[in-house]
Parts: C-alpha cells; structure tokens; sequence
C-alpha cells in the first residue's frame, strides 16, 4: 500500500453511495485480491471503476490493475473464475467472470505510439505509480487496493483525482502534451468525458488538444468512432462535439462538422447552420421516447453537411441551398463508413438525411395539397425510420418565428393524422403491388427478366396512387399496361 505519497483522504469520508456501491461487489473483490495477496502481488480497482463509485454509478464491469503478469494472472484466476477470456491479452488485460460479476485484470502497463504507427505499443510497468501517471486523467487515475480496501491507505490518489471530481474538472496526470503524445486518442476521450460527466476540460488541456489536433490522424478508425459514439450517445454531447470543433480534433474526425460554419454578410444572411445543427440535435435528444438512439442523434448531426457544397447566392441577396439533402446523404455515407460504422446504421442515416426535406412541401402557402398517394409514398419511402424520421423533422423547425413555428408544427400534425388514418385501411409500411412477380409471369406468360420489373414498378405505382386494387382489378391493369408497352 502507499502510504505517505500524498495526502489520502479517510475513507469513511468518501460518498455513502460510493462505500455502498463497493460492499455490494466486495465478496468477489476481496475473495480475488486474498488469491493475489496470497502469490505475492499487489491488486488494485482503478481507473474508470473508482471514478463511478465516487460518482455513484458503478456498473456491472470492473477495471483491477496488478504487478502479475497475463500468464500468471491466468494462474492465479484458474479453478477460481466461471469463466475467463484472453482476447485482450496482447494488451496485458485478462477477463473473468464469478457470479455475475466481470472483471478485467490488467498487468501495470506504460502505453505509447511509436512515430507514425496507428496502434499504441504496450509494455509493462513495474509499480502503481508508474500505471496511474500514465493513464488518461487524474479522475481515471486513483487506484484502491484489495484485499484491505477499507484499510488506511488502501485509497490512492496521487493526482487529485477526487477533488477534480468535486470540482467537475477534467486534468491529466502529468502534462497534457506528454498524455496525448503517449496516445493521442487521449483527445477525443476528453471531450467524450466532457459530454458524458457534463465536466469541463481544464485550460491548458484544451490548449494542448489546439496543439496536438492533427497528431489524432494517426489513431485507427474504428478506435476513433468507439469515442465519437460513445460522445453522442452521452447526456451531454453537445459540450463535446462543440470542444471538438473548438479544438480543430473535428477537422481530422469529422470536417463536415466544423465546415457548417459558414460565413454570413450583412446582403447574404442566413440561419448559421452550425449552430441550427446542435439546436437540432439537442431537440432530437428531447423526443427520443427510449433512451439514447444512435442513429437519429447521427442524423441530426449530419442532416445539413451538404449545404456548403451547394450554397449559392441568389440574385437579390438571397441564399439557397438546393438538393442539399441529397448531397448531404451521400456526404454522410462516405463519412460514415470512414468512421467504421455498420451497414444498418449507415443506411438509415442515409435515408434519413435524405427525406429530412420531404415534409417540407406540405401543407404550406403556395403549395398543392398532398395525395393520398402522396402520403402512401412517403411512409413507403420512410420504411422502417418512419418514426425516427417524424422526429428529425420536428426537430429541424428552429425558427424563431412563432407563427411560422405553430403553422409547421401543425401542419405535421396534420400529416401524422393523414398516416394513422390511412394505416388503419393498409399497411402503409410495407406496401407491395397486388400481383406479385410469380402471379405477373403468369398472367403475362413472361419468363423472369426486366419486364417482369417493369410490370411490377407500373402496379406498385397504380397501388400508391389508388389503394388496394384487388386481385381482379390488379390484372385487367396489368393486361392494359402489356398492350400499350410491350412489343412481339
């Protein structure tokens, strides 16, 4: 234990919810620290898990750090852990499972990147205090010691990482430039850490993040998009995404974000997009009816990058932005599949930026009211991101005009009502022509091939416009429809 290296509050002092939080998992620590005490080496809860039991929100995974190496850990934890798995090995870290409970054991490590090189190179350390100054920030950098964890001095905080707590700060144990030069992922975790704790990143981290910015490049992306996710899935992610445009880390993660601020002129003002955007996403995150969604939180984000690229000044001083959405669904792919994410996210934030300007012809002076046909094919379209994409829409109406504001506002409640009403005679959403293609080839006498798709494109349009058709009905359109289109 390390007594006498800094001064070590009394534990009894320490938040009740914290002490509570740990009696509850101290059987499978304590039982797991006396096997380590007993071969000789020390054990220690860190980083993240003390961080969360200070703050009352401890969770199901548990981060120890010990002087044992992978192959003894292994030993140590055989015949005494239900399970175990060593995929992390390569990093010094070994899984286990007692009762419920999942640890990871972690050998005492010192991690950087080499010169150019996108993976940290791992080594091992020889004691805590070279572990802890090595780790990301002073609250990721206390340590409690097992078995004896309500010992004197068994809590260790050689950083101030409980008063950094107290405070709502977010400091690195040493400097800043040395934490992010060792990793430079550090960066993104600062202001992932910002989003989730609603902390603030202390100055010259921030000025160190200004700095070392451009060093993220070398940071794989599928490390990079585990912290972004992480940042928008937060409580706070506005703080974060704005630290990230304010650092410059956004230009190398995510340019289309910081490109949204687009210059105004007093002849050629515009609603400024970058901010419109966070104000989108911040009412998004108030209509999510389940928790955080991933998905429509992207699709808030990126549903304007496309504006910049298709910004014109009009004649008169106006500005327009024409097919943004198109533009921007694509930008959006390509960005998105960059950053590693899945196929099923991509996609529907695709669709999603792509119809985010659909409603938007409906029900407004000067336009024609909307078909039943219309609205069929805007649920069809929507498929299965209907719902998100109600929510999207009704976030992206942040004009300060309240007139303007009530009249959209009902106008969507107006087209919500037109789709429920028509739900209630089809399902809208998965809508198919009333001949399918086995029925068409037969009718037809055709044998597989365009024309079969194109008959079938020809009776999914006759279904939006007019409803079910029956089957009777369906064929005799279908024979007319081969009269006048197709050829011996």
């Amino acid at each position: 234990m390390l007594l006498g290296l800094c001064p070590v509050p009394d534990f009894s002092e320490l938040q009740s919810n914290a002490v509570q939080a740990l009696l509850s998992r101290s059987p499978v620590l304590v039982e797991l620290g006396e096997r380590f005490a007993a071969a000789g080496h020390a054990l220690h809860l860190v980083g993240g898990s003390v961080r969360d039991a200070l703050l009352g929100r401890l969770g199901d995974d548990l981060d120890l750090t010990t002087d044992a190496h992978p192959d003894q850990v292994l030993a140590l934890v055989d015949g005494w852990a239900e399970s175990r798995w060593d995929t992390g090995i390569a990093f010094g870290t070994v899984g286990v499972q007692k009762r419920g409970q999942r640890i990871e054991v972690t050998t005492y490590r010192a991690e950087a990147y080499e010169p150019g090189s996108r993976k940290p190179a791992v080594s091992y350390g020889t004691s805590l205090e070279e572990d802890l100054v090595r780790r990301d920030f002073a609250m990721n950098a206390m340590a409690l010691a097992l078995p004896d964890w309500r010992a004197p001095g068994a809590f260790v905080d050689l950083y101030g990482g409980l008063d950094d707590l107290a405070a709502g700060v977010i400091r690195t144990p040493g400097r800043p430039e040395d934490s992010f030069d060792d990793d430079p992922l550090r960066m993104l975790r600062a202001a992932r850490f910002a989003a989730q704790l609603g902390f603030v990143v202390a100055p010259d981290v921030v000025a160190a993040m200004r700095e070392r910015a451009p060093r993220l490049e070398i940071v794989s992306a599928e490390r990079v998009r585990g912290e972004l996710e992480k940042l928008l899935l937060a409580p706070f992610p506005r703080r974060g995404l704005e630290l990230l445009v304010d650092t410059g880390l956004a230009d190398v993660v995510l340019p289309e974000l910081p490109a949204l601020r687009l210059e105004i002129d007093e002849h050629h003002q515009h609603k400024d997009v970058y901010e419109h955007t966070l104000q989108v996403l911040d009412r998004a995150i108030g209509l999510e009816p389940d928790g955080p969604d991933l998905v429509l939180r992207l699709a808030a984000l990126l549903h304007d990058i496309g504006k910049p690229a298709t910004r014109r000044l009009e004649p008169g001083g106006g500005v327009s932005f024409h097919h943004h959405e198109v533009k921007g669904a694509h930008l959006a792919r390509k960005r998105l599949r960059a950053l590693t994410f899945g196929k099923d996210v991509v996609d529907a934030v695709f669709l999603l930026t792509e119809m985010h300007l659909r409603f938007h012809g409906y029900g407004q002076p000067g336009t024609s009211p909307w078909t039943d046909a219309a609205v069929r094919r805007y649920v069809h379209d929507a498929g299965d991101q209907l719902e998100r994409l109600h929510r999207l829409t009704r976030s992206d109406c942040t004009t300060r005009n309240q007139r303007r504001a009530e009249r959209l506002a009902r106008a969507y409640d107006d087209l919500e009502r037109r789709i429920a009403a028509l739900a209630e005679q089809e399902e809208l959403r998965a809508i198919r022509p009333d001949l399918d293609g086995n029925e068409i080839m037969a009718v037809l006498g055709l044998p597989p091939g365009r024309e079969v798709g194109a008959a079938y494109k020809h009776l999914l349009a006759l279904r939006m416009e007019h409803g079910p058709l029956g089957h009777d009905a369906a064929v005799a359109a279908l024979k007319a429809w081969a009269r006048d289109t197709l050829r011996d």
